[in-house]
């Protein structure tokens, strides 16, 4: 290989050229010329242009968050939540622990017990959200729809294990007493018109 190239060291002849700089103003006429000259581009004057023809149409594109939030899908995979029986207002959740062995993430902790009417019942259930990764698992798996993802999604926390009870995500009585738990809200609850689709079979009387 030839080392002849990179001995030579003259700057014109490998193509090297010297950039025109500008002699630094000496009074200050020259230095305020030459701030306006860097100062007022075109791009200034068209960025000027698209602010105000946006502000001029008064399509405010803005919310003003947290009295207006944005609207979110209803299969979105937010906080959980559990559901109750519309004809009952009890519990839906029946205690099998599925949704404690499926999830990846290992955060569901779940103990049950007997109740006096020899039924089991969730004594108590929590969720880390810390470590849950919202992959809707547990609400895919549960037989009964007892859980299902909200639209909450403000889960912030000063601790590192942020725990959320049972307790936190199960509808308030008094909150279903005036019927403001949604049926088929959240991701992992049926669709509205599921009734509609189910097909008949042959053998059906």
């Amino acid at each position: 290989m030839n080392h002849e190239q990179f001995n030579d060291r003259n700057v014109v002849e490998n193509g090297y050229f010297l950039v025109d700089i500008e002699d630094y103003p000496k009074d200050g006429w020259s230095k305020f010329k030459r701030v306006v000259q860097r100062t007022f581009k075109g791009e200034l004057f068209v960025g000027l242009w698209v602010v105000l023809r946006e502000m001029i149409k008064f399509d405010i594109h803005t919310v003003s968050y947290p009295a207006e939030k944005m609207p979110i899908g209803p299969r979105y995979r937010a906080v959980h939540e559990m559901k109750r029986l519309w004809e009952s207002g009890t519990e839906r959740c029946i205690g099998c622990g599925l949704c404690e062995k499926i999830c990846i993430s290992n955060c569901i902790r779940m103990d049950t017990r007997i109740d006096e009417n020899s039924r089991k019942e969730v004594s108590e259930y929590s969720i880390n959200l810390g470590r849950c990764i919202f992959c809707g698992y547990c609400a895919e798996v549960c037989p009964e729809l007892a859980i299902t993802h909200g639209g909450r999604y403000e889960n912030a926390s000063e601790q590192r294990e942020h725990f959320i009870l049972y307790e936190d995500m199960l509808t308030p009585i008094d909150q279903f007493k005036a019927g403001k738990q949604q049926e088929f809200e959240g991701f992992g609850a049926i669709t509205p018109h599921e009734d509609e689709r189910v097909k008949k079979t042959p053998l059906a009387y």
